[in-house]
């Protein structure tokens, strides 16, 4: 165990990375702003109270607030009058980096713009921790959160993504995670490298690589357990010459149709399928007036 150091802090909003698995994962300096803040807010007290507990940190007679999606419009005015009467106020999100995919986003930024100073304890992060996993590109990243719940919005937003020169990273429900990579195979390219990183820095942590195809098939009849991260490669950085292109297409479009021909190409290249589609559409047409 070790003592956490108290020390004056001055007035502002301090936010402090928590653990997303391994308990012993926090730094010294978040124990001891923990340790030292006036008031304490937390996403989820329990989680909170917890860890304080494991490493030695006394609540005392401090309040200790609760803030998440649910009250954040009711909590906010009560911190930021804590604020402006001069505290140091510590806010913790339940694990993992405050104000990323985090309710205190909405807090640190009402902070802000009523000018108080903001402080970043840096520590855990999902997704960093993915990106050092995955095996994948890490010079260029995006962060995209969670992707909509329905297919066709999903897709959307994959289509936008396609061509972002950068790996990119994906919060996940487990109970979606078989559906998300089946699109994502579909609209990105079923060849397309990726990793899926489960219960990161916990007992039971797996990441699994493969292609989106591979990965889809993995959790097609059984949802895996436990939050998860998907990284997913960036397109090939070797364009294909567009005379190879069409010259793929029209070899798969002689046994199958437009749109088995245009999945074929887009799993074999890696490249958007919504964009093999389009071309197998137009050299179909094609094909068929030259025939006429």
């Amino acid at each position: 165990m070790v003592n956490p150091k108290q020390q004056k802090l001055a007035g502002g909003l301090y936010l402090i990375a928590t653990p997303i698995g391994t308990a012993r994962d926090i730094t010294l300096r978040a124990l001891d702003i923990l340790a030292s803040a006036d008031v304490l807010v937390a996403e989820d007290t329990r989680s909170l109270r917890r860890l304080m507990e494991i490493h030695g940190v006394r609540l005392d007679d401090r309040p200790l607030w609760p803030y998440h999606d649910h009250n954040g419009g009711q909590m906010r005015p009560r911190i930021l009058a804590a604020l402006e009467a001069g505290q140091s106020v510590v806010y913790a999100s339940e694990a993992g980096t405050p104000m990323v995919a985090d309710p205190g986003f909405d807090l640190g930024r009402a902070a802000v713009a009523a000018g108080f100073d903001l402080v970043s304890a840096p520590g855990p992060s999902a997704v960093i921790t993915a990106l050092t996993l995955a095996g994948l590109p890490t010079d260029r990243f995006l962060f995209a959160g969670f992707l909509p719940n329905t297919a066709s919005k999903r897709k959307t937003v994959l289509k936008q993504l396609a061509s972002v020169p950068a790996t990119l990273v994906f919060y996940e429900s487990p109970k979606r995670v078989a559906a998300m990579l089946r699109d994502a195979a579909d609209v990105l390219g079923g060849a397309r490298a990726a990793a899926v990183c489960r219960e990161l820095t916990k007992k039971f942590e797996e990441v699994r690589r493969g292609t989106l195809n591979e990965l889809a098939l993995i959790w097609a009849d059984a949802p895996p357990k436990g939050e998860i991260v998907v990284i997913i490669d960036r397109g090939g950085s070797e364009k294909i010459k567009e005379v190879d292109l069409d010259r793929m297409v029209l070899d798969a479009l002689k046994g199958h149709s437009v749109r088995d021909a245009a999945d074929l190409v887009a799993a074999d290249t890696g490249m958007p399928r919504r964009e093999i589609y389009q071309r197998a559409l137009s050299l179909a047409k094609s094909g068929d007036s030259e025939a006429d």
